[in-house]
C-alpha cells in the first residue's frame, strides 16, 4: 500500500497512538479498550487523546478481567467490530489465555468460517526497565504455538504504525507485542549509557497517514557477509551493537513477524552467509528461538559452515537485582558472533 508521504519524528509509543488514530478515524468499526486507556490514557500513555477525540463509546476503560477484555473483544469482533485492545503488561496476560487459545485462535475454523475475531491484542512486553519478574515477560513463544493466531514484534516506530495498521485490518487475531524499553528510544543494551531518542533516528521518521507492513514479511536490517542473526524486538538494537563491537559482518534478520514466519528471508541469508546465531530475550528452554533453530538445520543443513548459536534470556524468572545479567547484551551476544564466524 503506497504510504502518506509527509513524515514526521515519532517515539514507537506515538507511532502506536497515530496507528489507532488512523484506523478509527478510517473505520467506525474499530474500538480500543482496555485497563486505564480512556481517560488516562494508557500506564505507558499509547491511547493519549483517543477517548476525547472519539468518544467513550469508541475508547472506555475496564474493569481488571484480562479474561474478560478478550471475551469481549472476541463477541465484539464475531458481530463486525474490530476490537484493538489492550492487555496492561504481557505479564498479565495468562488469565486471557484460554479465551485466546480456545476461543480467538478457533472461531474461524470451528464456525467452518462463518465467524472470525478480527481482534488486536496489544501488550508491553521484555525487560530493561528494572521491572522485575512481574514486568519483565517475553511470552511470544506461546502464542506462535497456537495455530489461528499471529504474532507481532516491532523494533521501530515505522514498522509499529505500518504493523499495527495491518494487524487492526486483518481478519484474524494478532497478538501484537511490544518491546517497552523501545518505546522511547532504540536502546542497543548499554544501560549505563545516555538514552539515544526516536528523533535522531531515520526510523523514528514516520509518514502520518495510512500506511501499512505486511505481516508476513521479514526486514534485512543490516546487510551482512560473514554470519546471519535472526532476532526481533530490542535484541535487534542488541545485535547491531554487537556486531559495532566485534567488526563482525553480520546480516541481521529483524523477524517483525514471528507468525506467519518470513522464512525465505532467513532461508536466503543463511543460504548466503554459511552461518547463524538466534538471539531472543525470552528465556532459552522451548523459546521460539528453538523453532529458528530447527527451521534453519532443516532448510540451510549443507550450507551451514559452523553450528548454529543461540543466546537468549536464563531459565529463572526475570530477576530485578540481577537484571542485566539476565539481559542477552551485546557482550554475550558478540561473543555468540565469534564463536560461529570462529568455528
Amino acid at each position: 500500500m503506497a504510504e502518506n508521504t509527509v513524515k514526521t519524528s515519532m517515539t514507537m509509543i506515538q507511532a502506536l497512538r497515530s496507528a489507532m488514530d488512523v484506523m478509527m478515524e478510517k473505520d467506525e468499526n474499530v474500538v480500543v479498550f482496555g485497563q486505564d486507556v480512556g481517560y488516562f490514557g494508557g500506564v505507558f500513555r499509547c491511547t493519549e487523546g483517543l477517548q476525547k477525540k472519539y468518544g467513550r463509546s469508541r475508547v472506555f476503560d475496564t474493569p481488571i478481567s484480562e479474561g474478560g477484555i478478550v471475551g469481549v473483544a472476541i463477541g465484539m469482533g464475531a458481530y463486525g467490530l474490530r476490537p484493538c485492545i489492550e492487555i496492561q503488561f504481557a505479564d498479565y496476560i495468562y488469565p486471557a489465555y484460554d479465551q485466546i487459545v480456545s476461543e480467538a485462535a478457533r472461531l474461524r475454523f470451528r464456525s467452518a468460517g462463518d465467524f472470525s475475531a478480527p481482534i488486536t491484542i496489544r501488550t508491553p512486553c521484555g525487560g530493561g526497565i528494572y521491572g522485575g519478574q512481574t514486568h519483565s515477560q517475553s511470552p511470544e513463544a506461546v502464542f506462535a504455538h497456537v495455530c489461528g493466531l499471529r504474532t507481532v514484534m516491532p523494533s521501530n516506530p515505522y514498522d509499529a504504525k505500518g504493523l499495527l495498521i495491518s494487524s487492526i485490518e486483518n481478519d484474524d487475531p494478532v497478538i501484537f507485542l511490544e518491546p517497552k524499553r523501545l518505546y522511547n528510544g532504540p536502546f542497543d543494551g548499554h544501560h549505563d549509557k545516555p538514552v539515544v531518542p526516536w528523533s535522531q533516528n531515520p526510523l523514528g521518521e514516520v509518514p502520518e497517514g495510512y500506511y501499512t507492513v505486511p505481516l508476513d514479511k521479514a526486514a534485512v536490517f543490516r546487510p551482512g557477509k560473514q554470519l546471519t542473526v535472526l532476532a526481533y524486538g530490542t535484541m535487534v538494537w542488541v545485535c547491531e551493537a554487537a556486531a559495532r563491537e566485534t567488526g563482525i559482518d553480520a546480516e541481521i534478520i529483524d523477524l517483525r513477524s514471528l507468525w506467519p514466519l518470513d522464512l525465505e528471508t532467513i532461508v536466503e541469508s543463511v543460504t548466503k552467509t554459511g552461518r547463524c546465531v538466534v538471539v531472543h530475550e525470552a528465556t532459552r528452554t522451548c523459546g521460539f528461538g528453538a523453532e529458528l533453530v530447527s527451521l534453519v538445520q532443516e532448510h540451510c543443513f549443507y550450507h551451514l559452515e559452523a553450528p548454529i548459536e543461540r543466546v537468549t534470556g536464563w531459565d529463572t524468572p526475570y530477576p530485578h537485582a540481577q537484571e542485566w545479567a539476565y539481559f542477552p547484551g551485546p557482550a554475550r551476544v558478540g561473543a555468540a558472533f565469534k564463536r560461529a564466524v570462529e568455528a
